[in-house]
């Protein structure tokens, strides 16, 4: 008699161990069919609607609609078209996320290893911007990057700024914006990665000679990585495709490409808007594909 038949009591039915497995199998599946469901309808169809539409003929018009005649040209003209404004958006992304590191990383260490019984009320700090609208938050800066604001009046005296000299309606607005509007996605999952680092690793650096510096680039930084993987892609995808800081804090020499896809739609040019979303679209999974793989966190893709 095998284990599992020594186990079943009087009076109960013992189940195949095939038939047992099977079933662990069928609720493994069930279990997935509602997030599958939401990807389906919230995801693919909308995904497999825009690709379609960026083949439209764009010749045609909202009110007369459009044939369908699977139009490749329209990636060329959107590309030819908008193409400093993609360029723009990557660099202002990659600008704000670099930033982002270097402004999250010494705040998510403090959180992990110098925060003592304040650690949760400076992530509550981290996370307390999400209370307020991103739209708000945004206006917010406009106060204190304008000409009349006391940042700019400390920049004026410290003759960072000329007299005349500004700091809205500039690149470093829209980078500051980007920078502050998403900095929380650096910090949580950096956090995450250095507080399961175990200090005795530290220690034992120290205790081996080495000097912070080399403890930190040996020791920290590798165990940290995936943190700051995860931080830097949740930071720079978004940016990428934001607009809203660009449209308030910059002028049109500032426009990103989110503002052009944006004006695209609103004026019914459905067709090259539809195109120039799945360019992007595709050079940031081009540019995160290539950027995961040079980090060697092929786990997090």
């Amino acid at each position: 008699m095998s284990a599992a038949a020594a186990h079943v009591g009087p009076g109960e039915q013992q189940v195949p161990q095939g038939q047992d497995e099977r079933k662990r199998g069928l609720t493994g599946y069930l279990l997935l069919l509602p997030g599958a469901l939401w990807l389906l309808v919230f995801f693919v169809v909308p995904l497999v609607t825009l690709i379609s539409t960026s083949l439209y003929d764009p010749s045609g018009s909202v009110f007369a609609g459009y044939e369908m005649t699977f139009h490749w040209r329209n990636y060329v003209d959107a590309v030819q078209g908008y193409g400093p404004q993609l360029w723009r958006s990557f660099l202002y992304a990659g600008t704000a996320t670099v930033a982002a590191v270097l402004l999250g990383f010494p705040l998510a260490y403090a959180i992990a290893f110098k925060a003592g019984r304040w650690k949760n009320l400076m992530l509550i700090l981290v996370i307390a911007p999400f209370f307020t609208s991103f739209l708000i938050r945004t206006l917010s800066w406009q106060m204190l990057l304008g000409d009349n604001g006391w940042l700019v009046d400390i920049f004026r005296t410290l003759q960072i700024l000329g007299p005349d000299g500004h700091l809205l309606a500039t690149p470093f607005a829209v980078v500051t914006g980007l920078t502050y509007n998403f900095l929380p996605f650096m910090v949580l999952p950096l956090y995450a990665s250095l507080e399961k680092l175990d200090p005795r690793l530290l220690e034992a650096g120290a205790d081996l000679y080495a000097t912070p510096l080399t403890t930190f680039r040996k020791v920290t930084l590798p165990l940290a990585m995936p943190g700051l993987v995860a931080g830097t892609l949740l930071t720079f995808i978004p940016a990428a495709g934001d607009y809203i800081n660009s449209e308030l804090l910059g002028t049109p020499n500032t426009r990103m490409i989110g503002n052009e896809i944006q004006d695209l739609f609103a004026a019914g040019s459905y067709p090259v808007a539809a195109a120039l979303s799945v360019t992007l679209m595709a050079a940031i999974v081009a540019l995160v594909t290539v950027y995961v793989r040079r980090s060697g966190s092929e786990e997090l893709v």
